[in-house]
């Protein structure tokens, strides 16, 4: 009989015992995993953004407007390599459920912007500059909604209409783009903001932010102060950070995510760690005298040691490895109907390598007081006790 058969025999001695144990740990790996992906999905913007990119938002808020004129100032700003701008369009496609990421973009100067995050061909960009009414398309959304090149698509709004009092703008795919960075987002439209502007009811020659590149990162800070220094005291302040930054202001809206998954699966991993720790000194103590016996048997206090840890670790996997299993499942059946909301949302190859070295890291933490007791036993004390 080898050492496996020996741990695998001993977990599974008293299997209502056994079972209640890995179902706990089967419920904090699955927590750990689902909370995991939102938390890295979350904050997939701040690994896409580039060290050289600026936001200039309005100061109040980045929902509130700023003057499109704004765009030809910050240009000629020394330290701006380039510049462009956005505005939010709230879109949705034929019923306002069906929600969708949409920007109203300067096509020209966006698309130099954005092209070290999709894969965007000479043939779009052409088609985009040239087709007034051209919409690019993530192949996220074309994929969801079995859009095609050349499709004419109704691309309705929740914020803006039109002068007539529609809600809907008809839009050409003339792109389907790619992404070129694994964290970058396809779930979204661009379309030109001439087009909107000139069609909107409200809000004309209104943006609501601008992205620039500079012309190195170590600029960054002094372009972001002149900015706002050009437009301090007027009618429409400025706010100047980092793309990084940015995003990263964006997220905390919805809560500080990392700080929630901590104390979420911390507690559930301290409770964890209790009661399976707790659980193993009582299973050590019940076989004490068979400890004993093997050590009599000649088993060493440092095979005695390797045998109860290897019972813990096992443990940890048996409960940690469906729980993570059961997480990939919940995140799968997940993304569909929460892309718009939460795009990227994925099961990544390091939060998998962090719940294996979470799970030995548990498997020893609560094998090791045992085991350690185990180890210093020595024989006569073992066979003295009832």
């Amino acid at each position: 009989m080898n050492d496996f058969v020996l741990i695998r025999k001993n977990l599974f001695r008293k299997k209502l015992r056994a079972v209640l144990m890995i179902v706990s740990i089967l419920i904090a790996f699955a927590i750990f995993g689902v909370l995991a992906a939102f938390e890295r999905a979350f904050n997939s913007g701040e690994t896409v953004a580039e060290d050289d990119r600026l936001v200039v938002v309005n100061k109040i808020n980045f929902t509130q407007p700023m003057p499109v004129a704004y765009f030809n100032r910050v240009r000629a700003i020394e330290g701006v390599r380039l510049a462009t701008y956005a505005n939010w369009f709230g879109g949705y496609f034929q019923d306002p459920k069906n929600f969708l990421i949409a920007f109203a973009v300067e096509p020209e100067t966006y698309l130099q912007v954005v092209d070290s995050d999709y894969v965007i061909t000479p043939e779009m960009r052409e088609a985009f500059l040239r087709e007034r009414t051209g919409v690019l398309v993530g192949d996220a959304v074309a994929k969801k909604w079995g859009w095609k090149v050349g499709d004419r698509v109704p691309i309705g709004s929740s914020i803006f209409s039109q002068k007539n009092g529609s809600r809907s703008w008809d839009m050409t795919i003339v792109g389907i783009f790619g992404k070129r960075k694994p964290q970058a987002d396809t779930n979204r439209m661009f379309f030109h903001y001439d087009y909107l502007n000139e069609t909107r009811s409200f809000g004309n020659d209104k943006i609501g932010w601008l992205v620039l590149q500079t012309t190195s990162p170590d600029v960054n800070d002094r372009v972001a102060k002149a900015i706002d220094r050009s437009f301090a005291n007027s009618s429409y302040e400025t706010a100047t950070d980092t793309e990084k930054a940015f995003n990263k202001a964006f997220v905390a809206q919805l809560g500080n995510i990392a700080l929630i998954v901590q104390l979420v699966v911390g507690a559930a991993f301290v409770t964890i760690l209790l009661i399976v720790g707790n659980t193993m000194v009582m299973a050590v103590r019940e076989r004490t005298r068979e400890i004993g016996v093997l050590k009599t048997l000649g088993f060493s206090g440092g095979r005695v040691l390797r045998l109860i840890l290897g019972e813990t670790v096992l443990l940890a996997f048996i409960g940690g490895v469906p729980g993570i299993a059961l997480a990939a499942l919940a995140i799968i059946n997940l993304r569909q109907s929460l892309t718009n909301f939460v795009p990227g949302l994925t099961l990544e190859p390091s939060i998998l390598a962090i719940a294996l070295i979470l799970m030995i890291g548990l498997g020893v933490a609560t094998g090791l007081a045992p085991a350690i007791h185990a180890f210093r036993l020595k024989i006569a004390d073992a066979m003295g006790r009832g």
